[in-house]
């Protein structure tokens, strides 16, 4: 099994997906609990959705499932929301707040080191290398990280979460210009929109966003209501939400990326 999957493109932008991948290795499947084994906390279908969407993008996919690490936190453990509940590097439960695995089987610390050098490290180096590329070319770069979550979901928000949730911790990790055109966008669809709301960028955004280097970053949280026909078991992908969702991610995308390049011009 190949950790990440990397498709090249030549525009400026990398599209990163880290939680869409659902491989786990039998010594972390066979210590799961029931609870954990339906890996419910998957960026379902996501891969999917953004298929195609941009001529050109550069596409950087982890195929291994958060529970085994998850590549969107800090590797030093840090906590991305102090005190809001949230996830942990390798989860030690589900996004309900539930335990993930069995008695006594939780990971060591020794363990997460070494799943950080074969599953974390390997994925950012991959985001890395693209991210330098695409800048040498363009001089300048852009990660848009491609996330899902279930909309509804009380033990990390109150309420229903709205559809399209932008995140660019608060206006630091792209340029102004960057902020406004997706944000534009995500509030005149059909869609509700929220920018730097309850998720403002994970790790990834936030360490590698940094417009006076010429690297951008910009996070975009889905309700999976949005283009899974259930967001319980089986999770099904529904064509029909997809397609409609799919036309103003393109629209979105497509005007964020004569954006970017609009700022070297």
């Amino acid at each position: 099994m190949q950790v990440v999957d990397v498709c090249q493109g030549y525009g400026p932008i990398v599209l990163a997906q880290p939680h869409g991948g659902t491989f786990l290795p039998k010594s972390v499947a066979d210590r799961l609990n029931d609870n954990g084994k339906v890996l419910a906390d998957t960026d379902w279908e996501i891969n999917r959705l953004y298929s195609g969407l941009l001529q050109n993008a550069t596409v950087v996919k982890s195929n291994v499932h958060r529970y085994v690490i998850d590549a969107n936190r800090d590797p030093s453990g840090v906590s991305l929301y102090p005190g809001q509940n949230t996830t942990t590097l390798v989860p030690t439960t589900d996004f309900d707040g539930r335990s993930i695995w069995l008695d006594g089987q939780e990971p060591s610390v020794d363990e997460i080191e070494n799943r950080r050098k074969l599953y974390h490290a390997p994925y950012h180096e991959a985001l890395v290398k693209e991210l330098d590329r695409v800048k040498a070319r363009h001089g300048v770069a852009l990660l848009y990280d491609c996330h899902s979550i279930r909309s509804r979901i009380p033990f990390l928000f109150d309420g229903i979460l709205p559809d399209m949730n932008l995140g660019t911790n608060g206006g630091v990790t792209c340029a102004p210009e960057i902020q406004a055109i997706a944000h534009e966008f995500a509030d005149s669809s059909p869609f509700s929109a929220v920018l730097n709301g309850r998720f403002r960028g994970g790790w990834t955004t936030r360490h590698y966003g940094h417009p006076s280097d010429g690297i951008h970053a910009i996070q975009m949280e889905l309700a999976q209501s949005t283009y899974l026909s259930s967001q319980t078991p089986p999770w099904d992908y529904d064509n029909k939400k997809a397609r409609r969702l799919r036309k103003w991610l393109k629209d979105m995308l497509e005007a964020i990326e004569d954006t970017v390049l609009e700022l070297v011009q």
